[in-house]
């Protein structure tokens, strides 16, 4: 059995897609790309798939990872650019690799996330993320389904800081990609690297977090990217591929 990791994207307004809407969409575009998906064994045999760690519903991503196994070898690039055609615009597989590593979900250490503010200065924006990393703790609250929790938002950040933006364009960030109309005005841009820990600490829950620390609320929803996940650089800050591993694993010439 060949075993393919593939990355793909929630685009635009297909970023409201709920994780059961991209299953249903990939599923079809198996069919019509007439894949020949390796099956499990059993009484209801069901085509092996896996997803790792998806989005939230609501939030854009340049960076959702699954694994699919296959009953007959094909080339990765090919099988990408036919499941890409048979997906609607939006949700785009934009990356392939044969599988040759292991513990793949091990190395989603952390995310990348790009969080738009419409209506925040950026200078005010700035002084909140200060405070927030000047903090050594900072709780928020959520509710779950065993109930309301409490939790640490602060330590589980490892980079956050506010991005060069150019106001009242409405189009200042170079991974937006959806069609919605934006407000003129003011608009501070965040970057955000969380690591992936439990419980998970959430975009939203920063944001909780800049509030509580430095009462920063944003007129209007958050507009929040995910840019990347994979291994951390404590050093640096940044998220790096977790597909790199496999690709230089591949022989050479492939």
């Amino acid at each position: 059995m060949q075993r393919i990791r593939l990355r793909y994207t929630k685009r635009g307004r297909l970023r409201f897609t709920s994780h059961r809407d991209f299953q249903r969409a990939f599923e079809r575009a198996l069919r019509r790309s007439a894949v020949p998906m390796a099956y499990s064994a059993g009484f209801t045999p069901h085509p092996k798939v896996s997803y790792a760690n998806a989005a939230p519903t609501g939030v854009a991503s340049e960076a959702e990872y699954l694994e699919i196994g296959l009953a007959d070898v094909r080339d990765p690039e090919k099988l990408r650019a036919q499941l890409d055609e048979s997906m609607p615009n939006g949700l785009d597989i934009i990356d392939a690799v044969e599988v040759r590593t292991a513990n793949f979900v091990e190395r989603l250490e952390a995310s990348e996330w790009q969080v738009r503010l419409d209506g925040v200065e950026p200078a005010d924006a700035a002084r909140a993320v200060a405070a927030f990393l000047a903090a050594e703790e900072v709780e928020v609250s959520r509710q779950t389904k065993n109930g309301l929790r409490v939790f640490d938002a602060r330590g589980a950040v490892a980079a956050l800081e506010v991005l060069p933006s150019q106001v009242g364009d409405g189009n200042d960030t170079g991974t937006e990609r959806a069609s919605d109309v934006r407000p003129a005005g003011p608009c501070a841009i965040l970057r955000l690297v969380v690591r992936h820990a439990t419980p998970a600490v959430r975009p939203d829950d920063v944001l909780s977090g800049l509030r509580a620390t430095a009462d920063l609320a944003p007129p209007v929803p958050a507009e929040v990217t995910r840019l990347a996940q994979g291994p951390l650089d404590e050093e640096t800050g940044t998220v790096t591929d977790p597909l790199a591993l496999d690709r230089a694993a591949a022989p050479t010439g492939q």
